[in-house]
């Protein structure tokens, strides 16, 4: 190979190199950190880089969906008795790592639920969202409701559903401590009376109710400890993400706990 080829050849080298780089900054999202402090890098899924949501009757079921998951006290009154949206829990509309993200879902159903017992479909999960964190009833399974939120779920997932491994699924994961709920309440007061009010109740839709009877009941996941507590430290407050500690976020989440909610309708068990 003559001095010229190997020239051309290491600027070529050099320019793909360049352009690795650009791509993996360009990606990077200021959300992702996780438990470790460790930027991590989150390139698929962003709403800004979702495809447009189609016309016709499927783009409309769509829509219907993301106002479903957005303002579902509003659009679905019939079924959630809770002022609570889907996407105070799965935040950005359900795109945020670390934040039980929507993003790729159904690919990953039907799966064993530890909880009810059994294996579970999509709409199932869906269920038990509305049963226990809305603190409502079932959807009928043909419902427009219940298709709309499956096919906005889908759409979430349309960039590299099945290619690509999303980066933050789930939630954060924190050692088991001890939580203090009196600390809790001193945290609370400081950091997040503010949006979510001195009495629990919130300001709905955007902040949602953490106690009392228009919140989630004692069935919900977030009316857990450990889960609430890795919510929180990852999540809020949500202008200072990441600025209380694993113990703090245990505290405020038992503290949240200790106060009172609506009671799980044992007749929905099985979700």
């Amino acid at each position: 190979m003559g001095r010229k080829s190997i020239l051309v050849l290491a600027c070529f080298i050099l320019g793909v190199y360049a352009a690795t780089i650009y791509l993996g900054l360009k990606h990077f999202h200021p959300s992702t950190w996780g438990d470790s402090r460790q930027l991590v890098v989150w390139q698929a899924w962003q709403l800004s880089s979702l495809p447009a949501i189609p016309p016709g009757a499927r783009g409309d079921s769509v829509r219907y969906g993301r106002l479903l998951f957005t303002q579902t006290a509003l659009f679905a009154p019939t079924y959630a008795s809770a002022n609570v949206t889907c996407s105070n829990c799965h935040l950005a509309e359900g795109t945020a790592p670390y934040a039980s993200p929507m993003v790729g879902l159904p690919a990953l159903f039907p799966m064993f639920n530890a909880r009810a017992g059994h294996m579970i479909s999509l709409k199932d999960r869906i269920e038990e969202c509305f049963t226990r964190s809305e603190n409502g009833r079932p959807l009928p399974y043909d419902s427009r409701e219940m298709t709309a939120l499956v096919d906005y779920i889908h759409w979430l997932s349309q960039p590299e559903p099945q290619n690509k491994a999303f980066t933050g699924r789930g939630l954060v994961s924190l050692p088991d401590l001890k939580p203090d709920p009196t600390n809790g309440a001193s945290i609370y007061a400081s950091q997040c009376a503010g949006c979510h009010s001195t009495n629990g109740t919130g300001r709905p839709p955007l902040m949602p109710p953490l106690w009392g009877d228009k919140s989630f009941n004692d069935g919900a996941g977030m009316n857990g400890v450990p889960k609430m507590a890795a919510f929180v430290q990852h999540n809020m407050p949500q202008n200072r993400t990441g600025t209380l500690s694993p113990q703090e976020a245990y505290d405020v989440a038992a503290y949240v706990h200790s106060m009172p909610r609506p009671k799980f309708n044992q007749a929905y068990k099985k979700y």
